[in-house]
């Protein structure tokens, strides 16, 4: 089949992808659309997964704010990018504004698994184990019911855990990595802080 430039063109609106891989991926599924943009999309968050771990500088980015209707909740989060480039951007910007609405309706306390402090992972491992022997579980599976207790704690805590508040078939960490797919640079959420009304504030930091 001939890949028409107008095929091209309507494929890299619909991914955001290169031209050159547009063409690439319509000539590889002889023209299907459909799965075109499916390749596109993984080899993206392939992309993304490598621009996460490569240890980039971040030192660009935007604080982002979220006040309820009410203005009795509140939200800052600071979230980096590499560039200034990136941080102007709308992909960019409606991600930061996302996180900052999520962190308002699920109150993570911690923004990573890493930044919760080890003595309150052993005191909820060691208060599963002491459930699970008393509801009268086999020693033989103990250790397999804390793990799966100890992923949904972290799940209701942990904010790049938490299924995203807007589109729950994904967490917080693949929206990032979506994202970072999109816009072709590595991002970080560094720092959030949470008010409401007669409430302490929570608050995560770089581990």
């Amino acid at each position: 089949m001939q890949i028409t430039a107008q095929m091209v063109k309507e494929l890299r609106e619909a991914t955001g992808a290169g031209p050159l891989d547009c063409k690439k991926a319509l000539e590889k599924y002889d023209g299907d659309m459909a799965k075109a943009a499916e390749f596109l999309k993984e080899k993206g968050l392939a992309r993304a997964a490598k621009k996460l771990g490569a240890g980039r500088a971040m030192n660009e980015g935007v604080v982002a704010a979220y006040i309820h209707h009410d203005k009795r909740l509140g939200v800052l989060v600071e979230v980096n990018c590499e560039t200034d480039f990136v941080a102007n951007t709308e992909n960019f910007q409606n991600f930061a504004y996302d996180v900052a609405l999520h962190i308002a309706n699920m109150s993570p306390e911690y923004i990573r698994r890493d930044d919760v402090p080890s003595a309150v992972v052993e005191a909820e491992r060691d208060l599963q184990k002491r459930r699970a022997l008393e509801e009268g579980k086999p020693e033989n599976v103990v250790e397999k019911i804390v793990e799966g207790r100890m992923n949904k704690f972290y799940e209701d805590i942990v904010l790049m855990e938490q299924p995203f508040i807007k589109d729950d078939s994904k967490t917080i960490e693949q929206y990032l990595a979506e994202t970072v797919a999109e816009v072709g640079e590595s991002i970080v959420i560094s720092r959030m802080a949470r008010f409401a009304v007669g409430e302490s504030v929570d608050s995560g930091d770089d581990a």
